[in-house]
């Protein structure tokens, strides 16, 4: 099963466990975790069901290429980390 990990910015608001599930892509991974913890899902996802702007998603270490439907692959031992990302200067 993938391990799906939180940022620790986001624990400080949510309770946000790592998971483990069966899922073939990211989104179907982000979908059994909104299942248990719909709140989370307003932090990740914006009201298009669509990645929100300050998050990033890695799988394996790689940031992930489709941020619009989150169709990138996972393996069954993926490690898929969502991060709150940084911006400015």
């Amino acid at each position: 099963m993938a391990t799906v990990t939180f940022t620790n910015n986001l624990k400080r608001y949510l309770s946000c466990p790592p998971r483990d599930v069966q899922a073939g892509t990211v989104a179907e991974a982000l979908q059994r975790v909104f299942a248990d913890n719909a709140r989370l899902a307003g932090y990740i996802l914006d009201d298009q069901d669509r990645l929100r702007k300050n998050i990033a998603i890695f799988v394996d270490g790689q940031m992930i290429r489709d941020r619009l439907h989150l169709t990138d692959a996972l393996q069954p031992e993926s490690e898929v980390h969502v991060l709150q990302a940084l911006s400015g200067g």
